[in-house]
């Protein structure tokens, strides 16, 4: 999406003031308003970084980092406005607790940090946060943009959260742990992945009733649809695998096995994916796998794989132009530039901390 997208610039023409409003005919007009201010001109990445509690801005032409913005404790799921003014960010209060963690061992949760914080592009900062129910991770937006979908893993739930009015309308049970949210391309659905369950669950968007449920992989945790809305493919972390699921019959039709490591001691952990434009190929990344799955949608068969990425590569983005994936990798404390005609990282972007997620304006 181009800085310029979505921006008018409106110029107001000067009035000149009456002699019947107690001015001279001679008065110079006022000068024309300042045209609309616009988000920084060329590409941009935007990273959640979860234990600094800020989004790192990245130029996507020279690869340095140009601006922090401070949003809030625990930064992690996060999506652009569809005319790229705004960046939605999950907000979390909840400590981070590892897999296997002892959780008396954590400290409280801070509720109040809890929401869906709205930075604005062209100001640069955050400038309000939403509710979003406790301990929100990920979320996707309507396709109209008035509503957002926000999985609440520690209650179960699935929050909708009205952005014109900033309140949560419903909150829907769907099943232990959710974490990945995303809508259908028809808007009359959205799916959410549930960990604890290895299930993913759909929710009617008009009567907010769950009206399906589909078991997949172990630890499905990311979905993306195709283009027409028949099929989806789940990331499964601890299956090592991607679900496709046939929408309409909502029953899995392949579990598509991906590959480890060079040296065979690597397995594969899917986490994000992301689909590229023309619908034919997803880019599926894989965690502690250091690696980067490339699935051909036709034949829902693994193609390629992109090897030693870096550490446990989570979220996933890809440019506008479809040259370039980049992935946030935690461990690392830095974000891949992956070049998908040579399959190699060309540069790693240090951003401190522990980048989560990762989008492209």
């Amino acid at each position: 999406m181009t800085a310029a997208r979505g921006w008018i610039t409106t110029m107001v023409a000067a009035v000149m003031v009456t002699a019947a409003c107690g001015g001279s005919p001679d008065q110079p007009a006022p000068a024309p308003a300042a045209p609309a201010a616009a988000p920084a001109a060329g590409p941009r990445l935007y990273v959640s970084n979860e234990t600094e509690g800020q989004v790192v801005v990245i130029d996507a032409v020279t690869h340095q980092v140009v601006e922090r913005i401070a949003v809030g404790k625990r930064p992690r799921g996060l999506e652009l406005s569809a005319d790229g003014t705004r960046l939605y960010v999950a907000l979390s209060g909840s400590p981070i607790a590892p897999p296997g963690v002892d959780e008396s061992t954590l400290p409280p949760p801070d509720r109040s940090a809890d929401g869906i914080g709205v930075v604005d592009l062209v100001q640069r900062k955050l400038v309000r946060t939403f509710p979003s129910g406790q301990d929100p991770e990920s979320f996707d937006l309507s396709p109209d943009g008035r509503l957002l979908y926000v999985s609440n893993e520690e209650t179960a739930e699935m929050s909708v959260l009205d952005l014109g009015t900033g309140v949560i309308r419903t909150r829907v049970k769907v099943g232990e742990e959710p974490e990945g949210v995303t809508t259908s391309p028809d808007g009359k659905t959205v799916w959410v992945t549930c960990e604890e369950d290895n299930e993913v669950v759909g929710v009617d968007t008009t009567t907010f009733t769950v009206v399906g449920r589909v078991e997949t992989a172990k630890r499905p945790r990311s979905i993306v649809f195709t283009p027409d809305g028949a099929t989806m493919f789940v990331t499964g972390e601890f299956g090592f695998a991607v679900s496709v699921v046939d929408v309409a019959s909502r029953t899995v039709v392949k579990t598509i096995d991906l590959p480890a490591g060079e040296d065979g001691t690597l397995p594969a952990r899917p986490m994000g994916a992301v689909l590229s434009a023309d619908g034919r190929t997803l880019y599926v990344s894989n965690g502690r796998g250091r690696s980067v799955s490339v699935i051909d949608v036709a034949s829902r068969a693994v193609t390629r794989t992109f090897f030693e990425i870096g550490e446990r590569p989570w979220g996933i983005a890809l440019s506008a132009d479809g040259t370039t994936l980049y992935t946030a990798n935690g461990p690392g404390a830095d974000v891949s530039v992956i070049d998908i005609a040579t399959g190699t990282a060309t540069k790693k972007v240090a951003t401190g901390g522990s980048p989560w997620g990762v989008v492209v304006r």
